[in-house]
């Protein structure tokens, strides 16, 4: 079926240097115009990925990389947002959106792009020591940027689809065992029997790859527990995850992703920010867990006898100390 179209909708993905919206970066940018009358244009833009405070290209991330196939070299020689922004607004003004998972990412992510080459593009105006001309360039490109997304209507193929197809209880027993709801649906009892049939019923469908589903489920419980790359976690809210070589890793608010130990010896008043805060007091537990190992590890090397390396260390900081034999 052909869509219903007044104006033109744009469906749209970006792939980026990795899912923080505020600070990571568009790496590859396409849209799929489509008319009223059906027709379609398709642009894709590869971006070099640039950070504005320190005016250098931008790292994609490890884990970005193995996902959508793009990598520092593949983009160093490409243009900057700043470059195709105006482009981008452009076939971005007539048309209504559309995407997968959209309106939670990519939508977001496009809009911080376009808002940092405003804010730069003002700096620029503003700044004493920056030549006319350039100046000049600045306001045109700020003038290109003239669009409203929070005005577009926005089409999120993803929450159709979970509206349209469930993704409860009820429609697993539906799907997995046989087409029929169970009884009693809700009460602990009978969703905790429905919930074991659905298992059994998963083990059963996937118990062969297929051109649809390249890994068949083991019926093994530890490798059950890991489908679907899950991250682990050592608080059920996910606050804290288990990072590079299971290092506690901060997965949320300004230190997400940095260790939890870093922040304890940088900023140990974080700790009692979240002992109180809203936060679970399983995660409060953790954290608090976290603090005491690490005040023991730290009383532990204090007590410890310098030798080595570390000796020598210590008694060229404290011969910086001297001059002339005078303590200064």
């Amino acid at each position: 079926m052909e869509l219903s179209l007044k104006r033109p909708l744009l469906f749209f993905d970006i792939e980026s240097t990795g899912l923080n919206i505020v600070t990571d970066c568009i790496v590859e940018l396409s849209f799929v115009k489509v008319f009223p009358d059906n027709h379609h244009e398709t642009k894709t833009w590869r971006v070099k990925p640039w950070d504005y405070v320190n005016g250098c290209q931008k790292h994609i991330d490890e884990k970005a990389s193995e996902v959508n196939g793009i990598h520092d070299e593949d983009v160093a020689r490409e243009k900057l947002f700043l470059e195709i922004a105006p482009e981008v607004v452009a076939w971005l003004k007539d048309s209504d959106l559309a995407g997968f998972n959209s309106a939670k990412f990519d939508l977001p992510m496009l809009s911080e792009e376009i808002e940092r080459v405003r804010a730069y593009c003002e700096k620029r105006i503003a700044d004493p020591g920056v030549p006319e001309a350039n100046k000049e360039k600045a306001r045109k490109t700020l003038e290109s940027l003239d669009v409203d997304l929070h005005s577009k209507l926005m089409v999120d193929v993803q929450n159709i689809y979970h509206y349209m197809e469930p993704r409860n209880l009820k429609a697993a027993y539906r799907f997995y065992c046989g087409g029929e709801d169970f009884e009693n649906a809700h009460s602990a009892e009978a969703d905790s029997l429905a919930t074991y049939e659905v298992l059994k019923g998963q083990l059963e469908m996937y118990k062969e790859p297929d051109k649809y589903h390249e890994m068949a489920l083991k019926n093994d419980v530890q490798f059950l527990a890991t489908v679907a790359g899950r991250p682990r976690t050592l608080d059920y809210a996910g606050r804290i995850i288990l990072g590079k070589d299971d290092v506690p890793t901060i997965n949320f608010g300004k230190h997400k992703g940095k260790t939890v130990k870093e922040i304890f010896e940088t900023e140990p008043s974080y700790f009692g920010w979240i002992r109180d805060g809203d936060f679970t007091m399983d995660t409060k537990r953790q954290f608090a867990r976290l603090k005491e190992k690490y005040e023991k590890e730290r009383n532990e090397a204090r007590s410890k006898p310098l030798e080595g390396e570390a000796l020598s260390e210590a008694l060229s900081k404290l011969q910086g100390k001297f001059q002339g034999g005078k303590l200064f």
